[in-house]
């Protein structure tokens, strides 16, 4: 993987950058009415949803936290709470959200958020060569190594991802 296109800088593309984490852009048109920013991408993209991987706020004992896991799936909120050392979890407030990472819905990015938080990556993402993640805004997604992620993030890994039936 090379770093590319640089016009499509984000807070998620320089913290990349600035680590000299090499990444692939993947840009694509969104569409507005998608029901699924993440399914989306992995159908525009041609990309196996199991290496798309969305990012979602949750709180946690009123703090927020990061959960990753791919689009072809769904957040244990459960699974969650144990990685980090609690009982339960919900989802973040959106507004909370986008205050919190600087990012938009549908556009969060686990890198380069305003302030970070504690965040867990489903461990389903060690089994891949490179997994996709939000680049930072609706269109944008990033191709990078799950280690460089891990590493990137402070993440911890855990399996926090239920399986969506197809």
């Amino acid at each position: 993987m090379a770093r590319k296109n640089t016009s499509q800088g984000t807070p998620a593309t320089a913290a990349l950058a600035a680590a000299g984490v090499s990444f692939t852009l993947h840009p694509y048109n969104h569409d507005p009415s998608a029901a699924s920013y993440g399914l989306e991408a992995a159908e525009v993209l041609g990309i196996d949803p199991a290496r798309v991987f969305k990012t979602l706020m949750v709180e946690i004992d009123g703090r927020l936290a990061v959960g990753v896991v791919p689009v072809s799936g769904s957040l244990d909120l459960k699974a969650i709470a144990a990685a980090l050392g609690s009982k339960k979890a919900a989802m973040a407030n959106p507004a909370a959200a986008e205050r919190r990472t600087g990012y938009v819905l549908g556009g969060i990015s686990p890198l380069g958020q305003r302030l970070p938080s504690p965040t867990v990556i489903d461990d389903s993402a060690l089994g891949q060569d490179t997994i996709l993640v939000s680049g930072g805004r609706r269109g944008l997604d990033i191709e990078v190594a799950p280690g460089d992620l891990v590493l990137l993030t402070k993440a911890i890994t855990a399996p926090i991802s239920s399986v969506s039936p197809r």
